[in-house]
């Protein structure tokens, strides 16, 4: 049988097929050489974003050997386009593309585009965007252009020092610049403010992708506070997926002082154990909860916060028990129990029937007392994707249907 990720991929492919789009953007699962994805042999044009170090067990754990995979994407005579990238990886993307015949660009900036009146504005937030949108714009000229002009050529202006040209920039149509300006992509920099509680939600999940997290949440953060009655709290609701290094990913998070730092596993509501395509099904909730355990120490070891004998989360007859350390770090068992006790009962949606609270013992209820005092509170919700859609489900159930 095929893992999930060559089934799905297999889905979209007859699905497609059968709706007979008029174009398809595939992106890879994991790497890029060896993926399922990576059977198109005549793609219209192919681009690899900023490299990050993820999946470095399959992949290799320096920039060059991922390179080396994201480079296999390459077709002889396939215009590809990539963004500015650490110089070892810039030459292996370059030789990969000599080697397969294939012409290589790297995007200008975003600023380089040329606009009819003010600057390029991103809908999106965070200055990673600006890459991504550079990229987005040379992919869709390039399809246009092949598929419209076929006998268009490529201009490119003064090559980069690592030996790859850099495409020419050029005047995107108003209906272009309008999409840039509207792009919604749920998950990431995505803000939902529903009442006194403000939601930041990212599925930043690599070293890179999680400083870029912790800029923008830091700016954003900041900006709603100016605007606070009173003081904020701020709680971090964290969790990975995979063999990933949950003490490096949470590093760039520690300067933002969070008044709590909350862990649980990609389950949705315990009380139900719904929405199983959120985790491994291989892996026994047990290991899931160890690791929101190994998270916490992390955290915990960034903090210099010594550890303490204490009590558990929940009530003996709920359906699990954990226990905790300190007020500063909690663990819960899924999702919505953190949700509820980060909110405090701020967020109506939360309060729905629909929803069961979980029994929390008085002494953890008495530790909430600065998420009660605050004016506001700020919840940044990231390290998974799979956390960041689990929790998404449960605070905008009808964008998920």
């Amino acid at each position: 049988m095929p893992t999930a990720l060559v089934l799905f991929h297999l889905m979209a492919f007859r699905v497609f097929l059968e709706a007979k789009v008029d174009v398809a953007i595939i992106e890879v699962g994991i790497g890029g050489h060896y993926d399922s994805t990576n059977v198109i042999r005549r793609p219209w044009v192919c681009g690899i974003s900023s490299l990050g170090l993820d999946h470095i067990q399959i992949l290799g754990d320096t920039f060059e050997k991922i390179a080396w995979h994201k480079g296999g994407i390459f077709k002889p005579g396939v215009p590809a386009f990539t963004v500015k990238q650490p110089e070892d990886a810039m030459a292996v993307l370059r030789d990969r593309a000599k080697e397969i015949g294939c012409p290589l660009w790297v995007c200008p900036d975003l600023e380089d585009y040329q606009t009819d009146c003010e600057p390029m504005r991103l809908s999106l937030a965070g200055k990673h965007q600006h890459s991504n949108a550079s990229l987005a714009l040379q992919l869709s000229h390039t399809w246009l252009q092949r598929r419209c002009l076929p006998d268009k050529s490529f201009p490119t202006t003064t090559a980069e020092n690592t030996g790859v040209p850099q495409a020419a920039a050029f005047k995107p149509c108003p209906i272009v610049v309008k999409g840039l300006a509207e792009t919604v992509w749920p998950g990431r920099t995505q803000i939902l403010k529903r009442e006194e509680v403000t939601y930041f939600l990212d599925g930043a999940h690599t070293m890179r992708s999680m400083q870029a997290c912790a800029d923008w949440f830091n700016e954003s953060s900041a900006q709603h506070e100016r605007k606070a009655s009173g003081p904020v709290a701020k709680v971090l609701l964290f969790n990975i997926t995979g063999d990933r290094d949950s003490a490096a990913l949470l590093k760039p998070l520690v300067p933002q002082h969070f008044d709590f730092a909350v862990f649980c596993p990609n389950i949705q509501d315990a009380s139900t154990f719904c929405q199983t395509d959120l985790w491994n099904l291989s892996i026994s909730v047990e290991v899931m909860m160890t690791r929101c355990l190994v998270n916490e120490k992390n955290w915990r070891l960034h903090n210099n916060l010594e550890d303490v004998n204490g009590t558990h989360l929940l009530n003996e007859d709920s359906l699990s028990i954990v226990p905790e350390r300190k007020a500063d770090t909690l663990v819960f068992p899924c999702i919505l129990s953190a949700l509820q006790w980060i909110t405090q009962g701020r967020d109506p949606l939360l309060k729905d029937s629909a929803n069961r609270d979980l029994p929390v013992k008085p002494c953890i209820q008495a530790k909430a007392a600065a998420l009660c005092d605050a004016a506001e509170i700020h919840v940044l919700i990231t390290g998974s994707l799979y956390l960041v859609g689990g929790a998404l489900k449960n605070l905008d159930p009808e964008s998920c249907k």
